[in-house]
């Protein structure tokens, strides 16, 4: 997946079920870190426990979709977790960064990044969306929200590289 002398375009992993198999394994760990964070470790620690699946469930109501538990749980696990924010490393952030940058700072630092642009994306931008406020007031919750998004970017990147897919 690394950028050759001979061709400056950033290369992009094929769309196969081993590449949709990989961003759900490494999507489905990294969700488990960011909720074990988000709701187990940081709620022990005295600090805000994580709700995403409320955030996602506020969303949905924004735009007259069913919002119960359910659906507030299957956008974050599934549609966000295991799809969304893979495909956002694997096809979009990953190329750009390798395209930008060349690549610098090996595989952590981007992936530190990545995680920290998900944070202003989900808390920033959708919780605007949604109609909560901007960073949702830059309460506890919201510097729990931005280790947890750090947390999952580098899980994602590491259980990709662990499989041996860069």
């Amino acid at each position: 997946m690394a950028t050759t002398d001979t061709d400056s375009r950033p290369t992009v992993p094929p769309l196969t079920a081993a590449t949709v198999g990989l961003m759900f394994l490494a999507g489905a760990v990294a969700t488990m870190a960011f909720d074990l964070w988000g709701q187990l470790v940081s709620p022990a620690l005295g600090w805000a426990n994580l709700s995403p699946h409320g955030l996602a469930k506020s969303l949905l109501g924004t735009f007259g979709l069913p919002n119960g538990d359910f659906a507030g749980y299957f956008v974050h696990f599934y549609l966000v977790g295991l799809i969304g924010y893979p495909v956002g490393w694997l096809f979009i952030f990953k190329p750009l960064w390798e395209k930008v940058l060349g690549g610098i700072g090996g595989w952590f630092l981007p992936a530190a990044v990545y995680g920290f642009g998900l944070w202003v994306f989900a808390i920033g931008g959708i919780t605007a969306i949604a109609g909560l406020p901007f960073f949702l007031n830059f309460t506890g919750i919201t510097w729990v929200a931005l280790v947890g998004h750090v947390l999952y970017g580098i899980v994602l990147v590491l259980v990709i590289r662990l499989a041996g897919r860069g």
